[in-house]
Order: C-alpha cells, then sequence, then structure tokens
C-alpha cells in the first residue's frame, strides 16, 4: 500500500506499567480533538497516550494515497519507531476503521480495541462528504486579511452547504494561514479522490481475537443492530455500549460519560 508517512503526533505521559494508549481521530479531524480526552484518561491512571495526525491531517504529511491499508502501516510504522510492541488502540469515525484494520492486520499489536461511533461495514459514499469537500475547494478569501475576517468570511461561504454551525467550525479548524494566505491543511485532492475507500471498510476474513468495544452515540445511525452480524464476525469478542444522548462526535457530546466508558474498558491495573 505504498510507503508509509512520518506522522505528527502528540504525548501525554501516563503510568509506565500500564500499556499505551493510541487515539486516532476522524475524517477532517487532528489529534487536538483528542487533548482533553487524553489528558482526562491519564489523570484517571491509564498508561501514556498518544494522539496522532492522520497522513493527509493536521501535521501528517500529506501523501496522494488514503486507503485504511495505508493509514494502518502509518500507524504501525509510529509504533515500531517509538519502540510500542503492545497498545490499546481507540479511534473515532474513519479513525475506528483505521483502529479495526490494524487490529484485523497486526492482532499482536493490539491489546484491545475501541472503536467510537463507527462499524466495520462499507457505507454507502456520503454524498454530503463530496458536498462539504467542494464547498471547501471553492472558498475564496483574499490574502492578508485578519484571521477573525477570513474565518468569518469562510464561515459565510460554507453556511448554504454545510448548513451545522458545530460542523462548519469543525471543517474551519482546517483554515490556516501560512505568509499572509488562507489555506486548508487537509489534503482535499486525496480526501475527494478516495471518499469511496473512506466509506467503505476492507474485506478480512480472519477475526481480531482480543477484547473489543463498540461505543456508539444513541442519536448516531452509524452503529446499528444490522452491523451486529458483522462486527460479531469480525470481532467475536466485541461488546456494543451506546452512549444516551449522544450524537457522532460521541466524546464531545456527552464527555464525561465517553471518559468513563473508555476508562471501565481498560484493562484492570
Amino acid at each position: 500500500p505504498g510507503r508509509a508517512v512520518q506522522l505528527a503526533h502528540a504525548e501525554v505521559g501516563g503510568r509506565g506499567d500500564r500499556p499505551p494508549l493510541v487515539l486516532l481521530h476522524g475524517l477532517f479531524g487532528n489529534h487536538s480533538n483528542f487533548q482533553a480526552v487524553a489528558r482526562a484518561l491519564v489523570r484517571r491512571g491509564s498508561g501514556k497516550v498518544l494522539a496522532l495526525d492522520a497522513r493527509n491531517h493536521g501535521g501528517s504529511p500529506h501523501s496522494p494515497l488514503m486507503t485504511y491499508e495505508a493509514m494502518s502501516l502509518d500507524v504501525q510504522h509510529l509504533l515500531t519507531r517509538l519502540g510500542i510492541t503492545k497498545c490499546i488502540l481507540l479511534g473515532h469515525s474513519m479513525g475506528g476503521k483505521t483502529a479495526m484494520t490494524l487490529a484485523l492486520q497486526r492482532p499482536d499489536l493490539v491489546e484491545r480495541l475501541i472503536s467510537v461511533d463507527i462499524s466495520p461495514i462499507s457505507a454507502a459514499p456520503v454524498s454530503e462528504f463530496s458536498a462539504y469537500i467542494s464547498a471547501m475547494k471553492s472558498l475564496k478569501i483574499p490574502d492578508g486579511l485578519p484571521r477573525s475576517v477570513a474565518r468569518q468570511l469562510a464561515d459565510d461561504q460554507l453556511r448554504p452547504v454545510v448548513q451545522l454551525p458545530q460542523l462548519r467550525q469543525f471543517l474551519l479548524t482546517n483554515l490556516v494561514e501560512v505568509e499572509g494566505r488562507y489555506i486548508w491543511r487537509v489534503n482535499l485532492e486525496a480526501i475527494s479522490h478516495h471518499l469511496a475507500d473512506i466509506t467503505n471498510f476492507p474485506t478480512f476474513h480472519k477475526p481480531y481475537p482480543g477484547p473489543a468495544l463498540f461505543l456508539g452515540g444513541s442519536n448516531s445511525p452509524y452503529i446499528s443492530s444490522k452491523h451486529y452480524p458483522e462486527i460479531q464476525r469480525l470481532f467475536p469478542e466485541a461488546e456494543v455500549q451506546y452512549i444516551e444522548g449522544a450524537g457522532h462526535i460521541v466524546h464531545q457530546d456527552k464527555f464525561e460519560e465517553f471518559i468513563t466508558a473508555v476508562f471501565n474498558f481498560l484493562p484492570p491495573p
């Protein structure tokens, strides 16, 4: 699957006698989505927590390839580079699919797995994502504007396509200023080219034998009972839990409940 890229990541030091936790964000996200989560887990007594930037996201390098096999390889290379032989993997949405791919490919590296609001199934290519990407690509912002003005302008231009204010705010975290010009730091070309890969899931025949938690939001359709047979087939030790009142971004909607559910699933000290 091409060459691995050197992923940017942030680390919060935790207990040395507990396995490290590796957190993988979703599409258009970056490692800072999990900053508060990382700190809260370490406060509760977890091992060290690493929050990663996926390829084409955040501070990680861009690459024209954007498949789950490629993204899994990136994480494997980082683990090797950091001398981590076993970790607990937690991924949200796209990051959840990367985490599942890695666990299915290299179960020896994954002590246990937490998939946040995503199932190991191929969702139909999501047309709303292509609409967002088109809107982001067609953004016009004059050079040299103050950041607040640029953001407001971008917000106004995205509004017709991206109605939800929270979602616009989330997408706008990817707008960065480089020498007076405003650019997207996500690789929109690669993402739009591989949108089908991102909404699908690779085919696997051999299940992951370790403990797995599928943690969904009760108000989100991404882990539905229709998916249980496939979850069961690939992750025979899986349990499914829903956090009441949470949407797709579970850790944002119900932070405390999310931390408690994750912490309770970690191996006992």
